[in-house]
């Protein structure tokens, strides 16, 4: 298959935060899938609280260059993955906050795969469940296989290999998916255009 332009979102800000073992991982299977990968990771981005996302600037010259930036690489991508812990058993407010500094049509028609992580036993399966309606209502549906993380800190050392094998045989089947959905909906994309 062609190669994609994958958009990884990184969900967490906290200290010590397991999502960069998480997303090394993830990217590095990607790039061996010979995939384009655009990492955006609020600490870098350091964006406050939304106040004015980046689609409210009728002027984008106006609007803070990092965001404009991820704007276009959001809209030129061909999928979306979002690395996400878990907090409260829900989204991380990191994550919610990141996703709406965007507009809709940054996601839509473009598939979106959810990677989670816990450091307990169900690896973030319940943050996931609630990114499925939420990426659903942006327009960049889930595909059906969710990489779950159970147990994140005895899978990964800080580079992000993996100590289990299964890491590899699960991202791989991720990844044929995702890899699926994504090549179909750019074909259709350029074959039909968008709806508006």
């Amino acid at each position: 298959m062609a190669a994609l332009k994958v958009v990884m979102l990184i969900g967490t800000v906290r200290e010590g935060r397991m999502g960069l073992r998480v997303a090394r991982f993830m990217e590095r299977k990607l790039k061996e899938s010979k995939h384009e990968v655009t990492i955006i990771d609020p600490v870098e981005l350091d964006i406050p609280l939304l106040k004015k996302p980046v689609f409210h600037y009728q002027n984008r010259a106006e609007a803070p260059s990092a965001l404009v930036e991820y704007e276009k690489k959001l809209k030129a991508a061909d999928a979306v993955v979002v690395v996400s812990a878990e907090y409260n058993h829900s989204i991380p407010p990191a994550l919610s906050n990141l996703i709406d500094h965007f507009g809709s049509s940054c996601y839509s028609f473009k598939p979106s795969g959810i990677v989670c992580y816990s450091m307990g036993q169900y690896g973030g399966m319940r943050a996931a469940m609630q990114l499925r309606s939420m990426l659903g209502e942006i327009g960049s549906l889930s595909i059906s296989y969710i990489f779950g993380v159970p147990k994140v800190q005895n899978m990964f050392d800080e580079q992000g290999n993996p100590l289990d094998d299964y890491m590899n045989t699960s991202s791989q089947k991720f990844i044929t998916e995702l890899d699926w959905y994504a090549n179909a909906l750019r074909n259709h994309r350029e074959k039909a255009g968008i709806p508006q």
